[in-house]
């Protein structure tokens, strides 16, 4: 397979290297990995290696990517249980539950998901995303439920990645908040970045990636509320920041972004024993993603999957709703 060539067209003339290629859908990689690409010597203009990521290119130009070959990774295939919504060879949709790990990081090398489907997929997984990532295309939080895709080979984990890209792909999430946002339907669109405060925190700030976030009031409960909300974007932590630093809506029992101690509510004893009952029965944040939706990169069949809030997430809707007469869970 040759080395993929891109030429920039007149209205690209001074755009970032990185951004330009994060554009190239049929390359499908994400903006951070291009980075550590052209850092290493991967990436040439016109024949030359730049290397900074931010160099600005110019009409005309050749932009040549060499993607390396995955390399040999050591971390440890483990027979952790997986719930498989579906699997083919080419990839796989699994339901994840809460408290897993989607890949390790450097100092967390088990326990993850990325362990589980070395172990269930027999190694065979795609290496776009780098030697602690085989596989993964998306991902979810440590303490969201959910449905998830991996990639088996690159080249699905490219046309996954496009589709991600073309905003697409539907992914449409479950969420109990305290606070019901108003109005009770909209869309927000506001940038994300770390926040400069607390480097462990992302949240809205300017400069920021653009993040995208259609929302909905499903069910109004008194002081607290089931949303649904879609995914233009894919932000880290995007839904728990907009939802709490736009909306003051913080999702129900996420201690990082406001959840477990909520401010602005009636604050008599029936509610506060409301609040600590509510989160004390989640045990995590309640962010489920509930729909799945894409066209399968070989078949070009359109799948779409649906999975169930878990058990707790049931349980504290419920007891939001009993709290007021006439709402139904």
């Amino acid at each position: 397979m040759g080395i993929p060539e891109y030429q920039v067209e007149e209205d690209e003339s001074g755009i970032r290297l990185d951004s330009f290629l994060a554009l190239q859908d049929d390359l499908g990689l994400s903006r951070s990995y291009i980075s550590a690409l052209v850092r290493n010597g991967h990436v040439s203009v016109d024949g030359s290696f730049p290397e900074k990521p931010s160099t600005r290119l110019r009409n005309g130009q050749i932009v040549a990517v060499r993607v390396p070959d995955p390399e040999p990774i050591d971390l440890v295939p483990e027979n952790i249980p997986l719930d498989i919504v579906y699997e083919d060879r080419h990839l796989i949709v699994v339901d994840k539950h809460a408290g897993l790990v989607v890949h390790p990081t450097a100092s967390t090398r088990n326990g993850t998901l990325v362990n589980a489907l070395l172990f269930h997929c027999r190694g065979s997984l795609s290496g776009i995303s780098g030697e602690l990532r085989p596989g993964i295309v998306h991902r979810l939080d440590k303490d969201t439920t959910g449905l998830m895709m991996a990639a088996k080979s690159d080249e699905t984990h490219r046309h996954l990645a496009a589709q991600l890209a073309a905003h697409t792909v539907k992914r449409r999430y479950v969420a109990l908040c305290w606070g019901i946002p108003s109005p009770k339907e909209g869309r927000i669109e506001a940038p994300i970045g770390r926040d400069p405060r607390n480097r462990q925190k992302m949240a809205v700030v300017q400069g920021g990636r653009r993040a995208v976030t259609n929302y909905r009031v499903i069910a109004p409960y008194g002081f607290s509320s089931l949303i649904e909300c879609r995914l233009e974007t894919g932000r880290t932590h995007q839904i728990r920041v907009h939802m709490s630093s736009v909306k003051k809506c913080s999702i129900i029992a996420d201690g990082k972004y406001g959840g477990c101690s909520p401010k602005g509510y009636p604050s008599t004893r029936e509610n506060r024993e409301l609040v600590s009952d509510a989160v004390r029965m989640a045990t995590h944040q309640m962010l489920h993603a509930e729909t799945l939706g894409f066209v399968h990169p070989v078949t070009g069949e359109e799948l779409e999957f649906h999975s169930a809030p878990p058990i707790e997430f049931r349980l504290v809707q419920k007891k939001l709703a009993s709290h007021y007469e006439g709402t139904d869970p």
